[in-house]
């Protein structure tokens, strides 16, 4: 122990952070020397184990398994309280709101914890202080991804990108919202009805994630194709192959990072420029924290690996089998609740399609705003901002 403790201490700290939570907290408090370490906000050993714990899977009934000692973490001191801030942005809502101990924190942190959770529209909903407003919101989208309860938001917002570059905020009744019938409606109105509709997710958080509704086609023109569509789903000059390089980058820049999101100061993949190297992505785009993606989006909008990142379905402007998107896209938010991402087994449903929308734990969306689709899309470059129906005169 005592050539252990003669090590210095960023070591020691880097050492500790291998630990498990339940580890670290007996270590901490072998001698004075490592509870001086283990307290330390700026060594902060606990982040690691903490996060890994956040990460941990769940068990068959979709339940969290967290290390039993998360759940009274709040009441050591020599945990650094800005943990809590990961804690709470990332948790499962049902274990925040009915199991954990939370701890006191300042309203600057409840700020925070918020601005990482939820969407920008959903600030609306406070009306005194964060922390109200924090478990507020937590405990409406628990309850609503667990029901088909509609009282808190009777109507739900989405918005939809037109070819000609502009975009409507639209609204429908929540007790009947459902985008596929939506959207069908909208291809009716533009003569798509014959082609069928595509689904793609596009970022998902911690209680929520946008899903994007389009069609693809091989058009006799380009009248039809929807270039705000492409760029959407697809970041100028970014794509999967060529920004692997920028998302290692990226990655260290890791959950909760105090990094904030900066839309890019050029275009880096602009024709007559040439394709856009690792390093230039990396400068163009950071990883988004303001609200915070889930860890299989991790790097958004950059390429996040492990295998639940499709946004890229074909290379260059194509998409899979040298299609385009044509016509409006319609981007809504869903609600993720337990069965979101069950797959059932009586549904075959192609992936990154149909089974996005389709099945138990599918049929609960949220209001998605202007404020949200600025966050999430800050390139996009609409001509019109339109409130409800029609062109916008």
């Amino acid at each position: 122990m005592s050539t252990f403790e003669s090590l210095p201490v960023e070591l020691i700290a880097d050492i500790l952070g291998e630990l498990d939570l339940t580890s670290l907290v007996l270590v901490a408090y072998l001698s004075r020397r490592l509870k001086d370490i283990a307290s330390d906000p700026s060594l902060n050993p606990w982040r690691r184990p903490i996060l890994r714990a956040l990460r941990a899977p769940t068990s068959v009934d979709n339940e969290a398994e967290y290390e039993p000692v998360l759940r009274q973490l709040s009441v050591r001191q020599i945990v650094p309280r800005h943990n809590w801030v990961e804690i709470l942005s990332l948790g499962k809502p049902e274990y925040l709101l009915f199991e954990m101990t939370l701890p006191n924190l300042k309203e600057t942190e409840w700020e925070e914890c918020f601005r990482r959770r939820f969407l920008p529209g959903w600030v609306k909903w406070k009306t005194t202080s964060w922390k109200a407003a924090f478990l507020k919101i937590l405990h409406r989208t628990w309850h609503r991804s667990h029901s088909s309860c509609t009282a808190d938001e009777g109507w739900t917002k989405y918005i939809l990108l037109n070819r000609n570059g502009s975009a409507n905020l639209l609204e429908a009744s929540s007790r009947s919202y459902g985008p596929m019938a939506v959207f069908h409606e909208i291809k009716l109105q533009n003569n798509l009805a014959h082609l069928p509709t595509h689904v793609r997710l596009v970022v998902e958080f911690r209680d929520v994630r946008i899903i994007a509704l389009g069609v693809l086609s091989k058009p006799r023109s380009s009248f039809s194709v929807n270039q705000n569509a492409r760029a959407f789903l697809h970041p100028p000059g970014v794509t999967k192959g060529e920004d692997e390089g920028a998302s290692s980058s990226a990655r260290s820049i890791s959950e909760g990072s105090d990094e904030s999101f900066a839309p890019p100061a050029a275009d880096p993949g602009l024709p007559g420029r040439g394709p856009a190297t690792p390093f230039m992505l990396r400068d163009a785009y950071r990883p988004l924290i303001h609200p915070l993606p889930s860890s299989c989006h991790a790097n958004y909008p950059l390429y996040t690996s492990g295998g639940e990142d499709k946004r890229w379905m074909g290379n260059g402007e194509m998409e899979e089998n040298g299609r385009q998107w044509v016509g409006p896209m319609l981007i809504t938010a869903q609600l993720v609740g337990p069965q979101t991402k069950q797959q059932p087994a009586d549904i075959f449903l192609p992936l990154q399609d149909l089974d996005l929308i389709a099945g138990p734990g599918r049929n609960q969306y949220a209001s998605l705003t202007w404020e949200d689709l600025t966050a999430v899309a800050p390139w996009l470059e609409l001509t019109n901002m339109i409130n409800g129906a029609g062109l916008g005169h």
